[in-house]
């Protein structure tokens, strides 16, 4: 027997790290705070969710205000980075090691992540400064400092930050895109690393001006791709539909998910892997809603919001469904990273792997353009906005290196840093929950003007 290397120790210690961090203590806090908020704030994410739509896809430009980029600018730029791997292979990773009930367990975190996303929306967008560059900065790592006094919890925060971008911004997803492009069309790993740096150069080294035009055009398209094909899927095989919502509702609830005690495998990896997809309660989305050109935090964070509505509600129940139709999952004899390609060509054929694997290319370029900037915010809190170029230079850099190498201890330490990101984060927002309310009743208020304002003028 091969005696295990230093890389294989070292990975085991981070593996073993990581599933301390993401046990059940962090999941319960996370979901946990969204409950908390969602009952402050009066189940908003219900009450006002078609209003923050139509304002969200509204394309109004909100010029008098102070900020960035527009209200769907700052939207797409936070889909960019959360619309990616997870919602395609991290759901098959859900219902592969939880069963298809991790489905509705996934949805039940969107529920209540909608209200987290939309308390972090609403903290980031309050307490943002201008840089010495003229941009707006905003995030946990200033909540956290000029809201809840404890600059040492924002240090925390953007220093877990800047090297969790590294990692799941932009190692892990050049390395996933390199090996779709490599095994789907035969494109050698450097030209696809070479082509990376280009694209998210030239969108990367004009901040997030440039970024949010960027995203405003190719996360719509890529989105609406996905969507558009899942949809088909689902529409071509009505009558699997109710046969599988009804399974994914009754394992949700079945032996299996008292299996690991009080909370079980199906409730874990359900809001473990809706956690992953939407990134509700991390603290990455917030910064991008900071930059957004708004009059009142209010309405920036119900556009928020419905990032964790069009990531998880939408876009991954199309994935879950479609692989609880197949059913493929029962035997257990297709990896998770496989399940919904092969989930998709049961009911396509080699359209349904072709579909997937340009899914995924688009999913995981994108994340790169998103990370980027929250970690570039978040290397220049530490330091000042004028040290940003440097960072730019290295993270374009290293997706090159990303794309070429494989880099399993890279994801895992990824991992890890994201955990520790979503403490010092979810203490901010349980600590300033009562800015939150403040904030919500003004927006309700103002709503509720326009509204009437509206009346009478058309009368």
């Amino acid at each position: 027997m091969k005696a295990p290397t230093f890389t294989d120790k070292i990975s085991k210690i981070l593996e073993t790290i990581s599933g301390f961090v993401w046990g059940l203590p962090l999941l319960v806090l996370i979901l946990g705070t969204g409950i908390f908020l969602t009952f402050r704030i009066g189940f908003l994410q219900l009450r006002l969710l078609p209003y923050s739509l139509k304002l969200a896809f509204s394309f109004k430009q909100d010029k008098s205000s102070k900020g960035d980029i527009s209200h769907f600018q700052a939207l797409m730029t936070a889909l960019a980075a959360t619309v990616g791997t997870g919602n395609i292979v991290g759901v098959a990773t859900a219902v592969t090691l939880g069963g298809p009930g991790a489905v509705l367990w996934m949805w039940l975190s969107a529920l209540f992540g909608m209200a987290t996303k939309y308390a972090e929306a609403v903290l980031a967008v309050k307490y943002r400064i201008v840089d010495t560059n003229g941009e707006m900065s905003g995030g946990p790592m200033y909540y956290l400092e000029r809201g809840l006094k404890q600059k040492w919890l924002g240090v925390l925060f953007a220093i877990f930050g800047a090297i969790a971008a590294f990692g799941i911004g932009n190692l892990v997803q050049s390395n996933a895109v390199s090996n779709i492009v490599k095994t789907t069309f035969g494109i050698n790993e450097w030209v696809t690393g070479i082509i990376l740096v280009i694209f998210a150069g030239l969108s990367i080294i004009g901040g997030i001006k440039s970024i949010g035009k960027v995203t405003a055009l190719f996360v719509p398209f890529m989105a609406l791709f996905y969507v558009m094909s899942g949809l088909a899927v689902l529409f071509m095989n009505l009558d699997l539909i109710p046969t599988a919502v009804s399974v994914i509702v009754s394992d949700a609830f079945s032996g299996q998910a008292v299996a690991g005690g009080a909370i079980g495998a199906v409730i874990r990896y359900g809001v473990a892997r809706g956690v992953f997809s939407n990134e509700a309660g991390l603290g990455s989305a917030p910064i991008a809603a900071a930059a957004a050109k708004t009059d009142m935090p209010g309405r920036q964070a119900l556009v928020s919001m419905t990032q964790v509505f069009i990531d998880t509600i939408v876009i991954c129940s199309i994935t879950g469904i479609t692989i609880v139709m197949a059913g493929l999952y029962k035997d257990g004899s297709i990896a998770a990273g496989d399940l919904t390609s092969a989930s998709f060509e049961t009911f396509l054929g080699p359209a349904g792997s072709i579909i997937i694997a340009l899914g995924l290319l688009f999913f995981a370029s994108s994340t790169i353009l998103g990370w980027s900037y929250y970690g570039e915010k978040c290397f220049s809190y530490l330091f000042t906005a004028k040290a940003i170029i440097y960072y730019r230079i290295v993270f374009v850099s290293a997706i090159f290196i990303g794309a070429v190498t494989t880099l399993d201890i890279v994801w895992t330490f990824a991992d890890i840093m994201n955990g520790l990101m979503a403490i010092p984060n979810l203490i901010g927002l349980l600590g300033l929950s009562g800015v939150v309310v403040y904030e919500t009743k003004r927006i309700i208020n103002t709503i509720k003007e326009e509204k009437q304002q509206l009346k009478r003028n058309s009368a």
